[in-house]
């Protein structure tokens, strides 16, 4: 019996031994996969404040509590030689590159070498710019003049010039790849165009006031649009070209802005489409709203700065205002701000997530927080 007893006492401490973790497998479990979830966040990102992050490409591990990664260098200097204003950020899977827009010029880095492919500068200058989901086409707004140009992905070559209003602005590559919708911000109309024959095909509203930020729904159907001097947003049916809705935020005043001259410079729609987070510069808050009508004010979160632009990752668990705070959009909750190698604070309008296994990318985010809902 002692024998038996003894035996059966060293066979359960195996087990133990087997079954039980070591401290090192217990504190970071073992992967296999190399997959990476980055946010890339283009610097000067709000104007030409380098006290924001400096110049270039930041790169955060949204896995690692957005630990900081690197930094990739980038071009785009103003003629008086200080780093000029960024004003747009996008991404080509197929091609494997990051664009980024200065007043300008447009350049194309790829994610593998992490070297720049090109610098062109465009007639008219750029801005904020969107790209096909093929990968293989943009349009890229002029600096406020009145037409956009359409670019080819790969070479930078200009394909056509559109001449829509006034004002180019802000540009969202619809997820079908039908049909491109241009914020010209000297007009109360959003402009539609289609990319098979690069035309103006629509224009929808008449909005209140000049069209400002702006996001869509995954079926193109919505839009959801600020305009100037409204706190708060207007909605419009991208099928019909009428404006269905004007919400004004309640429980706030409207004021003074640091940037952009508009209290509500600023739209995104969570992936799922059930809420949207719209910028309150005056009183420097996010406001969240049901995204259905009646488009019920849900809460409210105070931020660090003034916000003036909001997106999301992918899977819609972050929400990044331009003013550098990662908020988780469960618990509505601010996780941390964004710190860069020199543990500065990092803040901009042009930032977005991107997905890669090893060096190549597998899918990318938007600047604009765009309705991901059936994709």
């Amino acid at each position: 019996m002692k024998i038996h007893a003894f035996c059966f006492a060293v066979l359960l401490q195996c087990i133990s031994i087997a079954v039980t973790p070591t401290s090192a497998t217990a504190q970071k479990p073992s992967t296999t996969s190399d997959e990476k979830h980055y946010l890339y966040v283009a610097t000067p990102g709000i104007r030409d404040y380098l006290g924001y992050g400096g110049h270039g490409l930041l790169v955060f591990d949204m896995n690692d509590n957005h630990r900081f990664v690197k930094r990739i260098a980038t071009k785009g200097l103003h003629p008086n030689g200080k780093p000029s204003n960024v004003k747009g950020i996008a991404v080509s899977v197929p091609l494997n590159s990051i664009y980024v827009s200065t007043l300008e010029s447009l350049q194309r880095i790829d994610l593998t070498s992490e070297k720049i492919v090109w610098e062109k500068s465009f007639d008219g200058g750029c801005d904020r710019m969107s790209i096909s989901p093929d990968g293989m086409t943009m349009y890229l707004p002029s600096l406020e003049k009145g037409f956009w140009n359409v670019v080819d992905c790969k070479t930078g070559d200009l394909i056509k010039k559109i001449d829509v209003h006034k004002r180019a602005h802000n540009t969202i590559y619809g997820p079908s790849g039908n049909s491109v919708y241009m914020g010209d911000i000297g007009s109360h109309w959003l402009h539609v165009a289609d990319p098979k024959t690069h035309t103006l095909v629509k224009k929808v509203g008449e909005f209140e006031s000049n069209v400002r930020p702006f996001t869509i729904n995954a079926k193109e159907t919505l839009a959801y649009v600020t305009v100037d001097s409204l706190l708060g947003f207007e909605v419009g049916d991208l099928k019909s070209g009428a404006k269905i809705a004007h919400i004004v935020v309640e429980g706030w005043e409207k004021g003074p802005v640091r940037r952009h001259g508009n209290p509500s410079h600023g739209i995104g729609l969570t992936p799922d489409e059930k809420e949207l987070w719209l910028c309150d510069g005056h009183n420097m808050r996010l406001h969240l709203f049901n995204a259905t009508a009646p488009y019920q004010q849900l809460s409210t979160i105070p931020v660090q700065d003034m916000p003036g632009w909001v997106t999301f990752s992918i899977d819609g668990k972050y929400a990044y205002p331009s003013s550098g705070e990662v908020i988780d959009v469960k618990t509505r909750k601010i996780l941390l701000t964004l710190r860069d190698e020199f543990n500065n604070s990092v803040a901009s309008e042009k930032m977005l997530e991107v997905q890669l296994k090893g060096n190549k990318v597998l899918r990318a985010g938007d600047q604009f927080g765009i309705g991901r809902a059936g994709h």
